[in-house]
């Protein structure tokens, strides 16, 4: 399927006729900030192998120079100053428009609370970069101050309380998803009467169940993706193009 003026046309009318639309967003729509990928020939993780064993709970628990490599990847600029794009701001409009059930979101920068979405309709079901927890005690930590320390060369920091290891509250590979959030997702489906899947190819489980409730519900299915994704085979209509070029005039507000 490709962005021709048909697909535009189909997906547009899908959209318009919803009255509550579950929002699933992934990688896609932040590509447009300069949020590197991660294993892509300039990925934060090709540059900086140790980070990605520290993508691990594991090996972060264990390896001391994975450790040092996550928290210098977290100075990234790509990543502290990347700012919402064109797309996030298609979803606040959506809300304002009283038609957003809930954005679920795969992305960990917490890009759609920067362009103003409602953070009670925000789900991060892999956690964020912007928050910081001790391993030990459980006591969060402000991440700048932890960041102003990593700066200054304590590229291990650790807890001021207790001495326990830091971590943002990123999920890593091997810990458990945060409390809730597949059933916020779950219920956001359940809700809608549309679910639109942007900036993802839906390969990623447990999150891209949404997909297949949304079509044992029998609700339309919406994608916005550059590229094949798991449900090109069910979905209703699909647009390929630019996320950043095509999601606001899709989202528009319904003709009277």
């Amino acid at each position: 399927m490709s962005s021709n003026p048909d697909d535009l046309a189909t997906t547009g009318d899908l959209l318009a006729n919803a009255k509550r639309i579950a929002v699933l967003t992934g990688a896609g729509i932040s590509t447009d900030a300069g949020i590197p990928d991660f294993r892509g020939p300039n990925g934060l993780w090709t540059k900086n192998p140790d980070a990605e064993r520290a993508s691990t709970i594991g090996h972060y628990l264990e390896d001391e120079e994975a450790r040092r490599a996550s928290w210098r990847m977290r100075l990234d600029q790509r990543l502290t100053d990347a700012q919402p794009t064109a797309g996030h701001r298609a979803l606040v409009d959506l809300e304002h428009q009283g038609r957003l059930v809930r954005v679920v979101t795969q992305n960990i920068d917490g890009l759609h609370q920067k362009a103003g979405t409602s953070p009670d309709l925000i789900t991060e079901v892999h956690g964020s970069m912007s928050g910081i927890v001790c391993l030990k005690c459980g006591a969060p930590a402000d991440p700048a101050e932890v960041l102003a320390r990593v700066r200054a060369g304590d590229d291990d920091p650790r807890c001021e309380a207790c001495g326990g290891i830091l971590k943002t509250t990123v999920v890593l590979f091997g810990e458990m998803l945060p409390d809730g959030a597949m059933d916020e997702a779950q219920q956001a489906v359940a809700d809608a009467d549309l679910f639109l899947a942007v900036g993802t190819t839906l390969a990623v489980s447990p999150v891209n169940d949404m997909a297949w409730i949304a079509r044992d519900r029998g609700i339309p299915i919406v994608v916005v993706n550059m590229g094949e994704t798991e449900a090109d085979s069910f979905a209703d209509a699909k647009v390929e193009a630019p996320i950043s070029e095509v999601l606001g005039g899709l989202l528009s507000p319904p003709a009277p």
